[in-house]
């Protein structure tokens, strides 16, 4: 298993597969966009694949597709497809905008997709467009619906932001109410692609959940070991609702998660500096036991929480890369 230097055991890998978007979420990237990855310098789908049945080799159980926007890159249905059948691997999850996916929800039903997390910052087309700088409200509201009415779990992942959509949280929140769905409101975080945006007016965890609490009566639920939020129910409601703090990073402590960028390097840590090359050493000729070891060796250098990785980072270049280029 691979386990940090702190003990903890990580069977969970983010995957990238693209930096490309459809979107141009301000919080995520500049209007411009960023420049993007040439299509050489991606990992390809059986460069992926090999890197899953290394990790599973390794205990690691869980992968989460991300991107950019995991559906504007051709070949999405067979790679799942394909990526499902890996040995070890017992949950495959994907996390998309849902402006691109709504007739993939049937083969996504039919190959065996865990759970599917849609953004979706707010149920006004208006901000909508102004948040995403696209006027994509339509397609991805009825990919919401299209989900519920699947076999999927579902969540909504809505990031909150002071003046933009702090407003929305209500509405969003009686998304649950009969529908078996979780929203989840996300602290918001510095990786815009862009150094001179920030967020430094953002709203945590305490200040989202003493609103909510003034409109409704709430019941905390058990989080699950690793969870990313902090969950609960409104009373009454058939859904549930989770609160993940990105940025106050109170949840590092029991961190399993591990991510790989679209070009194949290796981050322990969201807010990390350092990463390693997977890509590049596959394609040196390396065997899967180097590859391995080169895993082990990246984790026993991974931080006890996001605040010491920031603090690890060359002054020089601060966290503020665009999450496409992370991998969301």
């Amino acid at each position: 298993m691979l386990r940090d230097k702190f003990g903890r055991r990580h069977n969970y890998l983010r995957l990238a597969v693209t930096d490309r978007c459809n979107l141009r979420c301000f919080y995520c990237m500049p209007e411009v966009g960023i420049s993007y990855l040439n299509r050489k310098e991606l990992l390809s789908y059986e460069e992926m694949l090999r890197i899953a049945e290394i990790f599973s080799s390794e205990g690691v159980n869980k992968i989460r597709i991300t991107g950019g926007e995991p559906f504007v890159r051709s070949g999405m249905n067979d790679f799942l497809r394909n990526l499902i059948q890996v040995k070890g691997i017992d949950e495959v999850h994907v996390t998309t905008n849902g402006s691109l996916i709504s007739q993939h929800i049937g083969f996504l039903e039919e190959i065996g997709i865990k759970s599917i997390n849609l953004s979706l910052d707010t149920l006004d087309r208006e901000r909508f467009a102004a948040i995403t700088r696209r006027d994509k409200f339509p397609e991805v509201f009825k990919t919401l619906q299209d989900l519920i009415n699947s076999s999927i779990e579902t969540k909504v992942n809505m990031v909150v932001m002071k003046n933009k959509n702090f407003n929305d949280i209500l509405p969003m929140l009686e998304l649950g109410k009969d529908n078996p769905i979780s929203v989840r409101f996300i602290e918001e975080m510095p990786f815009n692609g862009d150094p001179n945006q920030g967020n430094g007016e953002y709203l945590n965890l305490t200040q989202i959940l003493d609103y909510i609490t003034s409109e409704h009566s709430i019941s905390k639920l058990k989080d699950s070991p690793s969870s990313t939020s902090l969950n609960y129910q409104v009373n009454g409601f058939e859904g549930s609702f989770g609160i993940i703090p990105a940025y106050t990073r109170t949840i590092c402590g029991s961190c399993n998660r591990l991510r790989l960028t679209p070009q194949g390097d290796l981050r322990t840590c969201l807010y990390s500096q350092g990463k390693v090359s997977l890509r590049d050493t596959m394609r040196n000729g390396s065997s899967d036991e180097e590859i391995t070891d080169l895993i082990r060796k990246a984790l026993t250098g991974k931080a006890r929480n996001g605040f010491i990785a920031e603090s690890l980072r060359d002054s020089s270049n601060p966290a503020h890369e665009s999450m496409a280029t992370i991998g969301g």
